[in-house]
């Protein structure tokens, strides 16, 4: 008997962890959703004060500052393991910290923020083609609500936005985005999630060191005001260390298609907050597509019960 009463708590509350696991990983990717959308709406509104490189070098460096106390122990005795999965770290660490927001950033400069979030919105999509080329089934629920999600993207892009320069550069980073989400997939079990992270901002800062160093001899610092260092504090706090760790824990509750029908919500976020903040205007084909993106990812993020 002594054998069997250790199994009793376990049989009995897996299923509870299961029941809550998908709620919780939903809730995780709206809130990483909702804070990232401010980020589009800072991009946009430093583009004429801060330069972009500088601009992802200092909210990395604040980022870093933010997680250390709760990641750079973890790091420390999880070195071995980080070696180990050097190449995976590093790849994550360009993908998800050197380039990705460097290219929103120097997209701000030329598109709204309106825009970025609808071309964002894309990357969904780019990470269910990634999870499915790596054998993950999507379902037929998943992958309608997916197709409605890109149907209110579509009438978003289609509703009047010009395209510009810096919509290409949105691409580039919808492309990065979704390839580090599906990456986060394939993240090995070993590695925490607060050490994890330290080590990819730490990675990803010291990459951006040359890029930062360049635009500092060419274009100049930025000048330090209350206008350009609150926004900073908030990319690096909020978008940066908050958003991504629920991101990664939401991919690790979730898988990256499910999540990414979540972060369908972000043109609608930015949409309202480049309006509110900005004074970019919505008009009646923003309305109607946002309603599909929320319809698509009601649909496609619920589950089957």
């Amino acid at each position: 008997m002594a054998a069997v009463l250790p199994r009793t708590p376990t049989t009995s509350t897996t299923p509870a962890r299961k029941a809550t696991a998908p709620a919780a990983g939903l809730a995780l990717a709206a809130l990483a959703t909702l804070v990232w959308s401010g980020s589009f709406v800072t991009s946009r509104g430093l583009h004429d004060s801060v330069p972009p490189v500088q601009h992802a070098f200092w909210r990395w460096v604040i980022a870093l500052v933010a997680v250390a106390p709760f990641g750079a122990r973890q790091a420390w005795r999880q070195r071995a393991l980080l070696r180990r999965h050097a190449r995976y770290v590093l790849l994550a660490s360009v993908l998800g910290v050197a380039t990705y927001n460097t290219l929103v950033n120097q997209a701000g400069l030329t598109t709204p923020a309106a825009t970025m979030g609808m071309i964002m919105a894309a990357s969904p999509v780019l990470m269910a083609v990634f999870e499915r080329l790596g054998g993950v089934r999507l379902g037929a629920r998943r992958t309608t609500g997916l197709l409605i999600a890109c149907a209110g993207v579509t009438l978003l892009v289609g509703g009047g936005a010009e395209f510009s320069s810096g919509d290409l550069w949105m691409i580039a980073a919808a492309c990065c985005f979704a390839a580090y989400s599906a990456l986060l997939r394939r993240k090995p079990a070993e590695l925490t999630g607060t050490g994890f992270l330290f080590t990819t901002f730490l990675t990803g800062t010291a990459l951006l060191l040359p890029a930062q160093a360049v635009s500092v001899t060419v274009q100049g610092s930025f000048h330090p005001t209350a206008a350009t260092v609150l926004p900073l504090l908030y990319v690096g706090v909020a978008s940066s260390a908050v958003a991504f760790f629920a991101w990664n824990k939401a991919i690790a509750l979730l898988g990256a298609t499910r999540a990414g029908i979540v972060y369908h919500l972000q043109p609608v976020c930015v949409a309202l907050l480049s309006w509110a903040v900005l004074g970019e205007t919505t008009g009646l084909p923003q309305l109607l597509s946002m309603a599909l993106i929320l319809g698509g990812v009601v649909l496609g993020a619920g589950s089957r019960r």
